[in-house]
């Protein structure tokens, strides 16, 4: 499957594993890549003293190319930088945050970068940070997303009209078909998060992995949009988030409903109760946990059968 992504990551398939929070250490980022793809490290959850040695650990399970996605709102960022500097670590997905700002000297050390955005605006914005790819992510994504609502179906063709560099598509992506789909429209490869997230290998809580596999359509919800926009899957917390509302809270008293931790309380330690459970919509098609090899294999070959079909369809005319 030689294209553009695959020729920039240097990996078999046009499949990357998001660097989710909490769900993405060494163990899933190493299959992912062992098994063709991209996998990538969830720096955002970790401390630097952890994120180093998980790149060890990853660098010891696998030679293959993996990520690690640097969100710049982490506190500590520059310590992140270096880790990834002295590591070498081949490619870099950046979010939340000025692709500007660490983008050249990651680029200067012979590193990939990739940034993630949610419109076209802060895609030609990337483009023009001169990262090497974007990944363009609707909001039927988990966790942490966009503010404007666009769907992954809408977003794609509209961000690859105009973009020049290799575009990955991300949300509400989780099976062959929707792989097809996405890159029907223009992407050049799809990142995936929430289907890993339900594997063996995820570091998430496995109360979290078999609440996704009971999550159905509607069982989850963007919301918290006052303070960063975040999926979340209808728990007692998501009942509070909605109590608050009603109550008409304030952005200051919907940030102490909040506070701090949650996420990890939720996805890391199992609390289905108090815990922040940030899924996909995707969640609605998962319903097992199966290793990551198999899921990029399950998802290659239903994306194959479904171009071979599409292929046979256009020999006919109607």
């Amino acid at each position: 499957m030689a294209n553009r992504i695959t020729e920039l990551f240097n990996i078999k398939y046009p499949i990357i594993q998001a660097g989710m929070i909490w769900c993405s250490g060494w163990e899933l980022a190493s299959a992912v890549s062992n098994a063709g793809g991209l996998g990538i490290l969830g720096s955002g959850s970790m401390y630097p003293e952890v994120l180093d040695d998980q790149i060890t650990k990853c660098k010891t399970a696998t030679d293959k190319p993996f990520a690690v996605n640097l969100p710049m709102i982490y506190p500590d960022i520059d310590k992140h930088v270096a880790l990834i500097l002295k590591h070498k670590v081949p490619v870099v997905f950046t979010s939340a945050g000025n692709p500007k700002t660490w983008t050249k000297l990651l680029k200067d050390n012979g590193i990939i970068v990739v940034h993630v955005v949610s419109s076209l605006k802060f895609a030609l914005k990337s483009e023009l940070a001169g990262v090497d790819a974007v990944v363009a992510e609707g909001f039927e994504a988990g966790g942490h997303n966009g503010r404007e609502e666009t769907t992954t179906m809408t977003l794609i063709p509209i961000v690859a009209n105009e973009l020049k560099i290799p575009l990955i598509a991300a949300g509400g992506i989780g099976t062959g078909k929707g792989m097809f789909a996405a890159m029907t429209l223009g992407a050049d490869g799809v990142q995936i998060g929430s289907r890993f997230v339900a594997t063996p290998e995820s570091s998430a809580h496995q109360n979290f992995k078999n609440t996704i596999i009971d999550t159905k359509d509607g069982g989850t919800e963007l919301t918290l949009k006052e303070l960063t926009p975040v999926r979340l899957i209808k728990n007692n917390f998501y009942n509070q988030v909605q109590t608050a509302y009603q109550n008409n809270a304030s952005a200051e008293d919907m940030k102490e409903l909040l506070g701090r931790g949650r996420a990890k309380k939720g996805m890391f330690e199992g609390d289905l109760i108090e815990g922040e459970l940030e899924i996909g919509q995707i969640a609605g098609l998962i319903n097992e946990i199966k290793p990551a090899a198999e899921i990029v294999e399950e998802i290659i070959r239903e994306y194959n059968q479904v171009k071979t079909e599409v292929i046979t369809l256009s020999k006919y005319t109607f």
